[in-house]
């Protein structure tokens, strides 16, 4: 399914394409974007387990949609600077041993996140592709319902650096420095679950995230 996005988006990209090229010299491009957010979440390790889950139990994180804004810096014509900003929401599930449980309530996150991106010229229209890196901030995650009964009080997940890769596409529209643009980014960063009863850790578990993040939106350079 993810796969399919990306293609039907590059694909999109290509008929929005205009029938005359446009010179942008604008060094800042601005982009306001709707953002699928598409993580994985599944446990890679359990270190510390006192409540004795099932040996099997598996978990996923919850997709989400969000507004995100970019901004860019063409350091020259073809390499730019680019960080974006918003704030994603998750639950995190169990799927296996405890399937519907929910273990992870609204966890909230701010990617942040630079990429270098190269730009390509296709008769007006510009692909890219980039690399970077990230930063996930958990600015708040509350104990799912499954786990409360078991006395758990507090839920944290570790803020964690990471990688990213990028590849996208900016088609202008007209020649004022207004376009359309589409973006898919997959994100390389896990990050450790850790659920608190009373004053010690009752569950401690490690997670693969490692989120697609597609993108469309307006763009504006200047």
């Amino acid at each position: 399914m993810k796969k399919l996005l990306v293609a039907a988006m590059v694909g999109t990209a290509f008929l929005a394409a205009p029938a005359q090229a446009q010179d942008n010299t604008g060094k800042v491009q601005v982009k306001l974007l709707g953002t699928a957010v598409l993580p994985d979440g599944k446990i890679t390790d359990v270190n510390v387990d006192l409540v004795g889950l099932p040996l099997d139990t598996q978990t996923e994180a919850n997709d989400n949609v969000v507004p995100t804004v970019a901004i860019e810096y063409f350091v020259t014509p073809e390499i730019s600077l680019e960080t974006i900003c918003c704030m994603t929401q998750h639950d995190v599930d169990a799927v296996a041993g405890l399937p519907g449980a929910e273990l992870v309530s609204n966890a909230k996150l701010i990617p942040a996140t630079l990429t270098a991106k190269y730009h390509l010229n296709a008769g007006g229209i510009s692909p890219y592709f980039g690399a970077g890196v990230t930063y996930f901030w958990w600015v708040d995650a509350k104990p799912g319902a499954a786990t409360i009964p078991l006395g758990v009080s507090k839920t944290e997940l570790s803020d964690e650096f990471g990688f990213v890769l990028q590849a996208g596409v900016d088609v202008p529209v007209g020649d004022s420095g207004f376009g359309i643009t589409l973006d898919a980014k997959r994100y390389f960063v896990d990050t450790t679950a850790r659920w608190y009863a009373a004053s010690f850790t009752a569950i401690e578990t490690e997670h693969k995230l490692d989120p697609w993040v597609l993108s469309a939106g307006v763009a504006y350079r200047f």
